[in-house]
């Protein structure tokens, strides 16, 4: 199954690949088998530009880098923006929900360490 990865592992991957779990190492060697949202980079870019100290990132050098170890790249769609809105309300903020709707919408697994975020079902893997 594809699995795309929530933001917070993304920077994880990018920042400190050594406080992964062997799960997600075991994705992310996988080629083809990661993905990554651009509602992740958007999310990262607009963190790093409101000057979040857990967010000081290049997007575009992080989008490059995640392309370069094999990861896949998943656009925002209409589709995922209508799947997105109609969850229920268990978390509020939007680049979340945006991943649980691709991730619903696609037919992949998000995997994620938000623990709020499992309560959105099967299609949400928390590591």
């Amino acid at each position: 199954m594809s699995v795309l990865l929530d933001t917070s592992i993304l920077v994880f991957a990018a920042a400190r690949p050594e406080r992964l779990s062997d799960t997600v190492r075991t994705v992310l060697s996988d080629p083809g088998r990661g993905w990554f949202s651009v509602a992740s980079v958007w999310e990262i870019a607009i963190k790093a530009r409101l000057g979040r100290k857990d967010f000081q990132f290049d997007g575009q050098r992080m989008r490059l880098g995640f392309l370069a170890a094999g990861w896949r790249e998943l656009e925002i769609r209409a589709e995922h923006a209508i799947t997105a809105a109609g969850l229920p309300l268990h978390h509020r903020d939007p680049f979340d929900r945006m991943l649980v709707g691709q991730a619903k919408f696609e037919g992949m697994e998000l995997m994620t360490s938000d623990s709020t975020l499992a309560r959105y079902g099967d299609w949400v893997r928390l590591i």
